[in-house]
């Protein structure tokens, strides 16, 4: 009787350097054409968060003027919209939970800034932008209530 003969291993089985080099490159070009679409996409969310933002912020400043019958003041700042003012007539009409839950940062982890009067209108709400510095253009620029939409 004949034994069955035993399966031939293949030596050159396997992926050669250059194949996997050229799948290397294959996933570098995809990895950037990926990157360059979606960048872009950040920036502008980016962008239209804090233009949400700014506007809830104008929102709930609006209910402070109808409860209070006053804008808060600059030295007040956006906290008034989440605690109590210290003056008990005013702290009397103040809305359990404040006009605001939390005050939001801004896309890039600052503060929005507040003025009131604004140079811009009866108050301004801004964040600086990602540069965190006042002016700039472009992703650096700031975005305020009076910056179209």
């Amino acid at each position: 009787m004949k034994t069955p003969a035993k399966p031939r291993i293949r030596r050159d089985s396997g992926f050669t350097l250059v194949e996997i080099m050229v799948v290397v490159v294959i996933i570098g070009l995809l990895a950037t054409v990926v990157v360059l679409n979606v960048l872009p996409s950040q920036d502008r969310a980016r962008l239209e968060k804090a233009r949400a933002d700014i506007g809830r912020i104008e929102q709930a400043v609006e209910m402070f003027r109808l409860d209070m019958g006053r804008y808060p003041t600059t030295d007040e700042g956006l906290e008034v919209l989440v605690d109590a003012p210290s003056d008990a007539r005013l702290a009397a009409r103040f809305p359990e939970g404040g006009y605001i839950n939390r005050l939001p940062e801004d896309p890039w982890g600052g503060a929005y800034q507040y003025m009131s009067p604004g140079e811009h209108g009866r108050f301004d709400v801004w964040s600086l932008g990602a540069d965190a510095r006042p002016g700039g253009e472009e992703n650096e620029a700031d975005i305020g209530n009076w910056t179209p939409q």
